[in-house]
């Protein structure tokens, strides 16, 4: 626990204490019979207020842990069903996709705006705002009766999506610090991961024996649950400071542009899901085709790679915190590239263990980025989230298009080639601009 400085109390006391009471110095005894009894409330309060604080970090685990679960249950939920989609639209595979990529469009677009709308008016209402919101686009989607209808209902669910995980990452940096920070941002990712691979995995299952639209409707039960566990477990924000006037805010947006650390971490981010998209896209037109012929559960099963995202996403912020970011991300490159490598193999097994490797290594490095932007911003922390977001849903949308071509051309070892050449860049700017941020050094009163 911090120490306690000196706290004063009118005629001259001076309290002083470490996790509690250390005793009270008044010039005479009468005073000091008065005040030692309002010396042993404040130890009470202040031993009362360590269990307070050991239970605000369990709520704040849960809360963070929720948002990112809630967040990508209904991002990456049409991924395994494009096959089927398809069919039921009578619509082309590559048509198919803007059911994928509405979403990070939507966000791409929305996220900057978010984070300006945050540093105004606040953060928890918006989050269990939007958490709440997203019901209605996920409820029309699984009424749809067009491809359109569909598309527009994803477009609007991704229009909701960065009020919950943009302001969360920005209450994470702005609420915590140091190692809690990383690590609430590990159990942040660890909820996005485990949602992306369960939204994937429960709309393959239920599309399989109840048809595509009752997959929706389970994502929006899932959807309303997790709205009120944020409701009841995130604290409301104590540390946030509005800006004021859209000037300042438009100042702080220039500001960050002109950060290069934090331009840098943004291209991190961009390659991630660059990486992510352009694998499990074409990944799965692989294994939909001859010789593995993988139907929307078993494609939505593959994704149980993203498990070890869960893993690795807590790890690599206790061994940032030990090693550095920079170390880290050395090791991360590396294991991306070999799990990409095993994924050129033919057996089914090999391709699940190169996806496995790859997932980790891309996950540690999604940690170390999205920890590094509430560092590298030193101020208008939500804007400069949104400004991350906006430029990971780019790459994003980039990878689900980029590799097209060389998966027209060369097949899956074009792809994997795009891939590899983007976590060399990625390394490259985590290595050149990842240097530590000095601290500032401000004391309370």
């Amino acid at each position: 626990m911090t120490v306690l400085t000196a706290i004063s109390i009118a005629g001259g006391f001076t309290y002083r204490g470490e996790q509690g009471y250390a005793g009270a110095t008044c010039e005479k005894d009468a005073i000091a019979s008065r005040i030692a009894p309002l010396c042993l409330h404040w130890r009470n309060l202040t031993m009362s207020s360590l269990s307070t604080s050991e239970g605000s970090s369990v709520r704040l685990n849960i809360a963070a842990f929720a948002g990112g679960f809630a967040t990508f249950i209904n991002m990456w939920c049409t991924q395994a069903l494009l096959p089927v989609l398809a069919a039921a639209f009578h619509v082309s595979e590559a048509r198919t996709g803007l059911t994928v990529t509405a979403p990070l469009v939507a966000t791409a677009v929305t996220a900057p705006v978010v984070g300006l709308i945050s540093d105004r008016f606040g953060r928890k209402k918006f989050i269990v705002g939007a958490a709440l919101l997203l019901l209605v686009p996920t409820i029309l989607a699984a009424t749809s009766w067009s491809f359109n209808e569909l598309v527009l209902c994803r477009f609007v669910q991704g229009l909701m999506l960065p009020f919950i995980f943009t302001i969360t990452i920005a209450y994470i940096g702005e609420e915590t610090s140091g190692g809690t920070a990383a690590r609430l941002a590990g159990t942040y990712l660890s909820g996005a991961i485990f949602g992306g691979f369960f939204g994937r995995l429960l709309a393959g299952l239920m599309t399989a024996n109840f048809g595509w639209r009752a997959a929706f409707w389970a994502i929006a039960a899932l959807t309303l649950a997790l709205a009120g566990i944020i409701a009841a477990t995130l604290p409301k924000e104590k540390l946030f400071r509005p800006i004021h006037g859209l000037r300042r805010a438009l100042g702080a947006f220039a500001l960050h542009l002109g950060n290069v650390r934090l331009m840098a971490t943004c291209a991190v981010g961009f390659g991630v899901l660059f990486n992510l998209v352009a694998t499990f896209t074409f990944i799965n037109f692989r294994l939909a085709a001859a010789p593995y012929f993988l139907g929307p559960a078993a494609l939505g099963g593959i994704f149980v790679v993203y498990l070890g995202g869960v893993v690795m996403s807590p790890v690599s912020a206790r061994l940032a915190n030990r090693f550095g970011r920079r170390r880290v991300m050395a090791v991360a490159a590396p294991l991306a590239w070999a799990g990409l490598g095993l994924t050129l193999a033919s057996p089914l097994w090999l391709i699940g263990i190169g996806l496995l490797l790859m997932c980790s290594g891309i996950f540690m490095q999604q940690t170390l980025a999205t920890a590094f932007v509430s560092v590298a911003a030193r101020e208008a922390k939500s804007t400069a989230v949104g400004l991350y977001v906006a430029i990971y849903y780019v790459g994003g949308s980039a990878g689900g298009v980029v590799p097209g071509e060389l998966w027209h051309e060369y097949g899956w070892p074009g792809c994997v080639a795009v891939v590899c050449a983007m976590q060399l860049a990625m390394l490259a700017a985590a290595l050149r601009f990842w240097t530590p941020v000095p601290a500032l050094h401000v004391e309370h009163m």
